[in-house]
Protein backbone atom coordinates (compact mmCIF):
# COMPACT_ATOMS: atom_id res chain seq x y z
CA UNK A 1 0.00 0.00 0.00
CA UNK A 2 1.52 3.38 -0.83
CA UNK A 3 0.53 5.95 2.03
CA UNK A 4 0.26 9.84 0.68
CA UNK A 5 -0.46 12.67 3.17
CA UNK A 6 -2.04 15.17 1.39
CA UNK A 7 -2.42 18.85 3.12
CA UNK A 8 -2.17 22.65 2.65
CA UNK A 9 -3.69 25.53 4.35
CA UNK A 10 -6.82 26.52 4.88
CA UNK A 11 -8.73 26.97 1.96
CA UNK A 12 -6.04 25.80 -0.64
CA UNK A 13 -8.12 23.07 -1.98
CA UNK A 14 -7.45 19.95 -0.40
CA UNK A 15 -10.78 18.61 -0.67
CA UNK A 16 -10.63 19.01 -4.56
CA UNK A 17 -7.25 17.17 -4.77
CA UNK A 18 -8.42 14.25 -2.64
CA UNK A 19 -11.85 14.01 -4.30
CA UNK A 20 -9.62 13.54 -8.05
CA UNK A 21 -7.39 11.04 -6.32
CA UNK A 22 -10.50 9.01 -4.58
CA UNK A 23 -11.97 9.38 -8.40
CA UNK A 24 -8.79 7.54 -9.73
CA UNK A 25 -8.72 4.85 -7.66
CA UNK A 26 -7.40 6.08 -4.06
CA UNK A 27 -9.18 5.21 -0.80
CA UNK A 28 -9.25 7.90 1.26
CA UNK A 29 -8.99 9.03 4.74
CA UNK A 30 -9.72 12.77 5.78
CA UNK A 31 -9.39 13.40 9.71
CA UNK A 32 -11.37 16.59 9.51
CA UNK A 33 -14.70 14.09 9.23
CA UNK A 34 -12.95 12.37 11.87
CA UNK A 35 -12.81 15.30 14.05
CA UNK A 36 -16.42 16.23 13.59
CA UNK A 37 -17.83 12.26 14.61
CA UNK A 38 -15.55 12.61 17.67
CA UNK A 39 -17.22 15.74 19.06
CA UNK A 40 -20.46 14.47 18.79
CA UNK A 41 -22.59 14.87 21.61
CA UNK A 42 -21.67 12.71 24.64
CA UNK A 43 -18.52 11.21 23.02
CA UNK A 44 -15.48 11.64 25.47
CA UNK A 45 -14.02 14.41 23.05
CA UNK A 46 -17.38 16.37 23.98
CA UNK A 47 -17.15 16.10 27.07
CA UNK A 48 -13.87 17.32 27.71
CA UNK A 49 -14.86 20.38 25.11
CA UNK A 50 -17.77 21.19 27.49
CA UNK A 51 -15.71 20.96 30.63
CA UNK A 52 -13.28 23.65 28.92
CA UNK A 53 -14.97 26.27 27.35
CA UNK A 54 -18.90 25.75 28.72
CA UNK A 55 -22.22 24.91 27.39
CA UNK A 56 -22.39 28.32 25.36
CA UNK A 57 -20.76 26.30 22.21
CA UNK A 58 -23.53 24.36 22.21
CA UNK A 59 -26.18 24.40 19.17
CA UNK A 60 -29.82 23.71 20.81
CA UNK A 61 -29.42 20.18 19.71
CA UNK A 62 -26.37 19.58 22.14
CA UNK A 63 -23.83 19.25 18.74
CA UNK A 64 -21.04 21.75 19.33
CA UNK A 65 -21.32 25.05 16.98
CA UNK A 66 -18.25 24.52 15.50
CA UNK A 67 -18.16 28.39 13.62
CA UNK A 68 -18.73 30.01 17.60
CA UNK A 69 -15.58 27.47 18.64
CA UNK A 70 -13.66 28.69 15.74
CA UNK A 71 -14.44 32.27 16.95
CA UNK A 72 -13.09 31.20 20.37
CA UNK A 73 -10.01 29.25 20.05
CA UNK A 74 -8.72 31.68 16.67
CA UNK A 75 -8.49 34.48 19.30
CA UNK A 76 -6.90 32.74 21.66
CA UNK A 77 -3.72 30.90 21.48
CA UNK A 78 -3.81 29.13 24.68
CA UNK A 79 -7.33 27.89 23.86
CA UNK A 80 -6.44 26.61 20.54
CA UNK A 81 -3.66 24.60 22.07
CA UNK A 82 -6.41 23.39 24.65
CA UNK A 83 -8.55 22.19 21.60
CA UNK A 84 -6.02 20.45 20.01
CA UNK A 85 -4.42 18.85 23.35
CA UNK A 86 -8.48 17.44 23.52
CA UNK A 87 -9.02 16.45 19.67
CA UNK A 88 -5.21 15.42 17.88
CA UNK A 89 -4.52 12.18 20.26
CA UNK A 90 -8.13 11.06 19.61
CA UNK A 91 -8.12 12.01 16.04
CA UNK A 92 -4.54 10.42 15.37
CA UNK A 93 -6.12 7.22 17.29
CA UNK A 94 -8.72 6.67 15.23
CA UNK A 95 -6.89 7.43 12.02
CA UNK A 96 -4.30 4.90 12.73
CA UNK A 97 -7.37 2.48 13.11
CA UNK A 98 -8.97 3.46 9.98
CA UNK A 99 -5.03 2.93 8.15
CA UNK A 100 -4.55 -0.90 9.10
CA UNK A 101 -8.48 -1.87 8.38
CA UNK A 102 -7.82 -0.43 4.62
CA UNK A 103 -4.47 -2.23 4.90
CA UNK A 104 -5.91 -5.17 5.57
CA UNK A 105 -8.97 -5.22 3.21
CA UNK A 106 -7.47 -3.49 0.26
CA UNK A 107 -3.40 -3.69 0.60
CA UNK A 108 -2.84 -2.82 -2.67
CA UNK A 109 -4.44 0.64 -3.12
CA UNK A 110 -3.10 3.87 -2.94
CA UNK A 111 -4.33 5.30 0.30
CA UNK A 112 -4.98 9.21 0.59
CA UNK A 113 -4.96 10.61 4.25
CA UNK A 114 -5.89 14.50 4.18
CA UNK A 115 -4.44 16.11 7.68
CA UNK A 116 -4.85 20.02 7.34
CA UNK A 117 -1.94 19.72 10.29
CA UNK A 118 0.29 17.62 9.19
CA UNK A 119 3.39 19.33 9.50
CA UNK A 120 2.11 20.64 12.73
CA UNK A 121 1.63 17.71 14.51
CA UNK A 122 4.84 16.40 13.10
CA UNK A 123 3.26 13.29 11.24
CA UNK A 124 5.65 13.34 8.31
CA UNK A 125 7.40 10.01 8.95
CA UNK A 126 3.88 8.48 8.92
CA UNK A 127 3.81 8.92 4.88
CA UNK A 128 5.50 7.28 1.49
CA UNK A 129 5.05 10.78 0.11
CA UNK A 130 4.02 14.02 1.06
CA UNK A 131 1.42 16.52 -1.21
CA UNK A 132 1.04 20.14 -0.47
CA UNK A 133 -1.78 22.07 -2.02
CA UNK A 134 -0.43 25.40 -2.62
CA UNK A 135 -1.96 28.74 -3.15
CA UNK A 136 -0.78 32.03 -2.66
CA UNK A 137 -1.68 33.73 0.67
CA UNK A 138 -3.79 36.54 -1.61
CA UNK A 139 -5.78 34.06 -3.14
CA UNK A 140 -6.31 31.94 0.04
CA UNK A 141 -8.01 35.19 1.97
CA UNK A 142 -9.75 35.95 -0.93
CA UNK A 143 -11.25 32.04 -1.09
CA UNK A 144 -11.66 31.70 2.72
CA UNK A 145 -13.30 34.97 3.53
CA UNK A 146 -16.16 33.63 0.39
CA UNK A 147 -16.23 30.46 2.15
CA UNK A 148 -16.82 31.31 5.42
CA UNK A 149 -18.54 34.57 5.00
CA UNK A 150 -15.52 36.07 7.31
CA UNK A 151 -14.12 39.56 6.89
CA UNK A 152 -10.25 39.85 5.87
CA UNK A 153 -8.62 40.34 9.58
CA UNK A 154 -11.02 37.00 11.08
CA UNK A 155 -9.47 35.14 7.72
CA UNK A 156 -5.55 36.58 7.98
CA UNK A 157 -5.97 35.28 12.01
CA UNK A 158 -6.75 31.48 10.95
CA UNK A 159 -4.40 31.57 7.97
CA UNK A 160 -1.91 32.55 10.23
CA UNK A 161 -2.60 29.85 13.23
CA UNK A 162 -1.08 27.66 10.77
CA UNK A 163 2.45 27.61 9.84
CA UNK A 164 2.97 29.40 6.61
CA UNK A 165 1.53 27.42 3.10
CA UNK A 166 4.92 28.51 1.58
CA UNK A 167 6.93 26.60 3.99
CA UNK A 168 4.68 23.70 3.73
CA UNK A 169 5.43 24.04 -0.21
CA UNK A 170 9.17 23.44 0.83
CA UNK A 171 8.55 20.56 2.26
CA UNK A 172 6.53 18.50 0.15
CA UNK A 173 7.04 15.71 -2.20
CA UNK A 174 4.38 16.48 -4.74
CA UNK A 175 3.31 20.48 -4.98
CA UNK A 176 -0.40 20.96 -6.34
CA UNK A 177 -0.63 24.51 -7.46
CA UNK A 178 -4.32 25.24 -6.81
CA UNK A 179 -4.09 28.74 -8.38
CA UNK A 180 -5.86 28.20 -11.45
CA UNK A 181 -9.18 26.69 -12.51
CA UNK A 182 -10.38 23.30 -11.52
CA UNK A 183 -9.58 21.20 -15.07
CA UNK A 184 -6.06 22.57 -14.17
CA UNK A 185 -5.91 20.97 -10.91
CA UNK A 186 -6.93 18.00 -12.04
CA UNK A 187 -4.79 17.37 -14.91
CA UNK A 188 -2.05 18.31 -12.48
CA UNK A 189 -3.65 15.87 -9.36
CA UNK A 190 -3.98 13.20 -12.26
CA UNK A 191 -0.37 13.52 -13.85
CA UNK A 192 1.13 12.93 -10.52
CA UNK A 193 -1.11 10.01 -9.22
CA UNK A 194 -0.50 8.29 -12.73
CA UNK A 195 3.46 8.53 -11.67
CA UNK A 196 2.90 6.74 -8.36
CA UNK A 197 0.54 3.41 -10.26
CA UNK A 198 3.51 3.77 -13.14
CA UNK A 199 6.20 2.84 -10.17
CA UNK A 200 3.93 0.19 -8.79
Amino acid sequence: MRLIGLTGGIASGKSIVSKTMQDLGAAAINTDAIGHSIIEPHKPAWDDLIEYFGPEILNDDLTINRQKLGEIVFNAPEKLAKLNYITHPRIIAEMRSNIEFIKETNPDRVLVIEVPLLYETHMEKIFDEIWVVWVDRDTQIKRLMARDGIGVEDAIRRIESQMPLDEKAKRADVLIDNRHNIEETISIVTRNFNNILSQS
